[in-house]
């Protein structure tokens, strides 16, 4: 009766493994880069409709660029915020993310509790200051009641480069 048991559960075993092999091999997967790619035009066309300012997005990234994070959050039309993460070809992490509302809050989470540096870049005519943060770089433009921020572990020459694409 032990030898019956014994073997039942070896062919049990077998065939979990195999159901095992068959869902992995038929399922798509990330092929390994752990990169997990979202559609965001869809939100981003809802969002530039319900903001109350003008939401940006990039336009004209290169291949490799595979948007991870898409999010507009306007339950409160005074601190509506939008956010647009992507990961880069160099497998780096750059986002922009837009905010109404109370500057302080937004920036503190934003720029990852980001201190303002003493440099500045110039992106279209336009003065972003630097801010480095626990984990993150950020560039932040404030222009009237809103605040935008493309914040990521890039370098800052290519968070520029990045905020020259924003549409």
């Amino acid at each position: 009766m032990a030898g019956k048991s014994v073997r039942d559960m070896i062919l049990s075993l077998l065939a979990v493994m195999a159901a095992g092999f068959v869902i992995y091999y038929f399922i798509p997967h990330s092929g390994g880069n752990g990169v997990h790619a979202v559609e965001y035009r869809s939100a981003l066309s809802s969002a530039e409709r319900a903001a109350p300012y003008q939401v940006l997005a990039p336009a004209g990234l290169p291949s490799g660029w595979n948007a991870t994070a898409v999010e507009y959050d306007g339950n409160d039309p005074q601190d509506a915020e939008w956010t647009l993460g992507f990961i880069d070809p160099a497998k780096q992490y750059v986002a922009v993310r837009q905010s109404n509302g109370p500057v302080t809050a937004f920036l503190a989470d934003a720029t990852t509790n980001g201190v303002k540096q003493a440099a500045t870049s110039t992106v279209d005519g336009k003065a972003w200051s630097h801010y480095q943060g626990d984990r993150y770089r950020a560039l932040v433009l404030e222009s009237g009641k809103v605040t935008t921020v493309v914040t990521g572990t890039e370098s800052f020459a290519n968070l520029e480069k990045f905020a020259a694409t924003l549409k």
